[in-house]
């Protein structure tokens, strides 16, 4: 099995690598900063393609303000989306069955 067919896995890389693009603006002063308008609304987009429903529609907004206020691309939006729905909301489910 390849490590690219378990969707957990697949999720969590991606997760990183669109964060690391998404604090790349650090990177190049000024110019790093225009570049976010062009990768909040990618960014948020992505969120919603990668976490359906309403908590992916959440997550994207949440994604798309981040990326534009400055300052703020050091929050790892992806990777923390992912813990939600991989780490603490099965965590929580497990929880209640018991």
């Amino acid at each position: 099995m390849s490590i690219m067919k378990d969707k957990k896995i697949k999720y969590l890389l991606l997760g990183l690598l669109f964060d690391a693009i998404g604090m790349l603006s650090f990177a190049i002063p000024m110019v790093g900063e225009f570049s976010d308008v062009v990768w909040a609304p990618l960014a948020a987009w992505l969120m919603t393609r990668m976490y359906r429903g309403k908590v992916g529609q959440a997550a994207g907004v949440v994604t798309f303000v981040e990326e534009l206020v400055p300052g703020l691309d050091v929050i790892p939006t992806f990777t923390i989306m992912w813990l939600y729905t991989y780490v603490f909301k099965n965590k929580k489910a497990k929880t209640v069955k018991a």
